[in-house]
């Protein structure tokens, strides 16, 4: 069929009925235009599209049948032999990649099968690096990293430990804002450095057998950002033993995340957070909780490093303060 580039909405279909029988072959078109400023859909209807896909065009909304119908997967890991460095690490691994502003999706799941985090290291089921991004009734699916909402830090701890495709590019502050979002998976399963607001969430964590089988949550704020996570009426559920599992921990020093009426299930341990062996970090992460709720919920087994907040305090991280910044975004 012939198509615009400037079609307002563009129909993807794996069975050919539609524009494109593959998203990648979409994304090509809009690479070739002129202009990136007009708005397109990618009406993505019911499949499994297994592509490594890389977003990077602006005003760019991306809408699947359901999440349960439209799939997009891969199965790269970091463990993967590469001629390089000998592996493919964790930042080349990504089924989806967001490398521009102003991109939304809605209605469909984004995964990474490769398999368990023990087993295959970490597996990113989306790359999300950009400002003003929306994801709303998505599911997130993998093992280990399965959310990385970069920037990265501005250093590796260990040799080649960034190599990827936002190794060498500026820091940028990005805004993200998950909405009736489900996500799962085991070790740090949404991690890194952005501004991110989730919520009506779900966060999934799997049973590895480990006695601590999951870390929710390991942000890397960048020092001086105002904001990194907030969770608000979200969901923390599993099929973890009780208390064999942390609401999150600090990947970098001045690592943000704040939860905000939040459900808090069995799974996770009396204390909530873990310091990463990090005793240093303890004046300078910022983990808080406003009206935590559970079924063996003890607010009094928190670490005192850990803030709980007053409702005064808890009114600074609405979405408008977090997400507003100096253009005043309101998704």
């Amino acid at each position: 069929m012939q198509t615009s580039p400037f079609q307002t909405t563009i129909h993807i279909a794996g069975d050919g009925s539609g524009d494109f029988a593959t998203i990648s072959e979409a994304l090509a078109l809009l690479r070739e235009a002129d202009s990136e400023t007009a708005p397109v859909t990618l009406r993505i209807h019911k499949g499994v599209y297994k592509e490594q896909l890389t977003i990077d065009r602006p005003f760019l909304t991306l809408i699947g049948d359901s999440p349960e119908d439209t799939i997009l997967t891969g199965n790269l890991y970091a463990r993967m032999p590469s001629d390089d460095i000998g592996k493919l690490g964790t930042f080349r691994t990504y089924s989806c990649r967001i490398a521009a502003n102003d991109v939304t999706l809605k209605n469909l799941t984004l995964e990474n099968s490769a398999g368990r985090g023990p087993d295959v290291g970490q597996a990113l089921a989306l790359y999300a690096d950009g400002d003003r991004l929306i994801f709303e009734n998505c599911r997130f699916l993998g093992g280990q990293d399965t959310l990385f909402t970069a920037p990265l830090p501005p250093k590796e701890i260990e040799p080649n430990g960034f190599v990827g495709p936002g190794q060498h590019t500026p820091r940028i502050n990005g805004r993200h804002y998950y909405k009736n979002c489900y996500l799962e998976g085991d070790i740090d399963f949404i991690f890194g450095g952005a501004t991110a607001y989730f919520e009506d969430c779900e966060c999934f964590s799997k049973d590895i057998g480990r006695t601590v089988n999951s870390y929710v949550t390991a942000a890397s704020t960048p020092e001086g950002q105002d904001y990194g996570y907030v969770m608000n009426r979200c969901r923390f559920t599993g099929n973890c033993p009780p208390h064999s599992a942390c609401l999150g921990r600090p990947w970098r020093e001045y690592a943000q995340t704040v939860l905000l009426n939040c459900e808090i299930g069995a799974h996770i341990c009396a204390k909530g957070w873990d310091d990463w062996n990090k005793p240093q970090a303890h004046e300078t992460v910022f983990f808080a909780e406003f009206a935590s709720t559970g079924p063996s919920l003890d607010m009094q087994k928190r670490p005192g490093w850990v803030h709980i907040l007053t409702p005064a305090e808890a009114k600074q991280f609405s979405r408008q303060n977090v997400l507003g910044g100096t253009d005043g975004w309101n998704p």
